[in-house]
């Protein structure tokens, strides 16, 4: 089964952009806990635009599915995620000012860096899943450097998917075969909805997890958020 672990920072971008707490984030996470939502994924930048680091701590405290707190290791990133440790920790090479994340890690250039970040996150019992472009080099690089998972960048999918959504896969399905052949485990995100999903799920083996955020809440808009969280879970059974 694959797991789908809500993104909730458009939730807190909303909540920002008024400076009180409508929409209440402690309770929309637990309201898509509720709905079905099968984990909540969260990702802190240093400028905090959406997801901010006060945040951490409660919602550690409050989610009852599995949390995962996604970003760019730097020192206090890390030292963020130590203290409120997550099931699930997911290492992001994106620069602090991108709009949003747009490519993978480097796993053989970033070997030594990626290595040491990885181990000390799982000494202190977090699994650890790392940002990939669908790269089987990458994905060599990621089972060296100790990672536990690596989640697919699927951005260059989704749009190629309506022109020829097979020679969109491809790369993902030959890096997942040898991601499940080395022992690490699959996760997928980036511009996932609800016209890409089931195909994606259906080509791609070994699918555990993806993380989706940015479509899921703009479809609330339109549906609700409790059915439009079912409506991604159908695509994904």
């Amino acid at each position: 089964m694959t797991r789908l672990s809500v993104n909730i920072n458009k939730i807190a971008l909303l909540r920002n952009a008024r400076g009180g707490n409508l929409p209440d984030l402690r309770k929309t996470a637990l309201d898509i806990e509720d709905f079905g939502g099968q984990g909540i994924t969260v990702h802190p930048r240093p400028d905090e635009r959406h997801i901010r680091y006060a945040d951490i701590p409660m919602l550690r405290q409050a989610v009852r599915t599995e949390f995962n707190i996604e970003g760019n290791p730097t020192e206090s990133f890390l030292q963020l995620v130590e203290q409120h440790p997550p099931a699930q920790c997911t290492l992001v090479p994106d620069d602090p000012q991108a709009l949003t994340s747009d490519h993978g890690w480097d796993t053989l250039r970033h070997e030594v860096f990626l290595r040491d970040t990885i181990a000390r996150l799982q000494s202190a019992g977090i699994r650890v899943s790392i940002f990939l472009d669908p790269d089987e080099r990458m994905v060599e690089g990621a089972k060296r450097v100790g990672a536990d998972r690596v989640e697919f960048y699927t951005g260059p999918y989704a749009q190629q998917y309506a022109t020829d959504k097979y020679a969109a896969v491809a790369p993902h399905v030959r890096a997942a075969r040898l991601a499940q052949e080395m022992g690490l485990g699959i996760n997928a995100g980036h511009d996932l909805n609800l016209d890409n999903l089931a195909f994606y799920k259906q080509e791609v083996p070994g699918l555990l997890e993806v993380s989706i955020g940015h479509a899921l809440v703009c479809d609330a808009l339109y549906y609700g958020l409790k059915n439009t969280i079912q409506l991604y879970l159908q695509r994904l059974a």
